[in-house]
């Protein structure tokens, strides 16, 4: 059975439209109308070999915001969705991803149970301006959109960390990572790996 989905979300505010194969090979056609965002889910893509089809517009020339977590909540949907009763994946995982001088590490639980913690991120990086159109304190709110959504338990900590685009990237970069082997088929897993039954 294709682990596919596609959503199309459209309010006041954006419109998303997403398409993901978690059996891909990671290649990406992005485009979310904000610059540093497409690098970024070009990225998780990529390192997490899902692939990954958006198109969104919004309202950017207001803030990035709105666009940056529709897309998020979409992908987190998307994710919940292609995964479907979860039988056979692994659906622990964690990856540490360094970038330079940052150091990213992310745990990820394909849980059915929301929850997000983000640590370590340096003071004041929340304020940095990334590529012109992304704060840094949207890194976190992507993340927290994408854990609800997708009904999965990530923990992201940033070890080390200067560059803001460093860090923004490790922390993608770790996710999708993590994502790769929770979501993969494990061969020895026969059902869901819950001793409830139920993911």
């Amino acid at each position: 059975m294709a682990r596919t989905a596609t959503i199309v979300r459209e309010t006041s505010e954006s419109k998303v439209e997403l398409s993901l194969n978690l059996d891909g090979t990671g290649k990406t056609d992005i485009d979310t109308s904000v610059p540093f965002y497409n690098h970024m889910m070009t990225a998780l893509g990529k390192h997490s070999l899902i692939d990954l089809t958006i198109k969104a517009t919004g309202d950017t020339d207001i803030d990035a915001h709105h666009t940056v977590e529709d897309i998020a909540i979409v992908f987190g949907e998307a994710l919940k969705q292609a995964l479907g009763d979860k039988r056979g994946i692994r659906r622990f995982a964690d990856a540490t991803v360094p970038l330079d001088e940052a150091l990213v590490k992310a745990v990820v639980d394909i849980s059915g149970r929301p929850y997000c913690v983000c640590t370590g991120e340096p003071e004041g990086f929340e304020y940095c301006m990334i590529g012109g159109h992304f704060t840094g304190s949207l890194v976190r709110h992507v993340m927290e959109s994408i854990a609800m959504h997708a009904g999965i338990c990530l923990h992201l900590q940033v070890i080390s960390g200067r560059d803001p685009h460093h860090i923004a990237e490790a922390e993608f970069k770790a996710l999708a990572r993590a994502l790769r082997f929770a979501i993969e088929p494990d061969p020895r897993v026969d059902g869901i790996p819950s001793t409830k039954g139920a993911l």
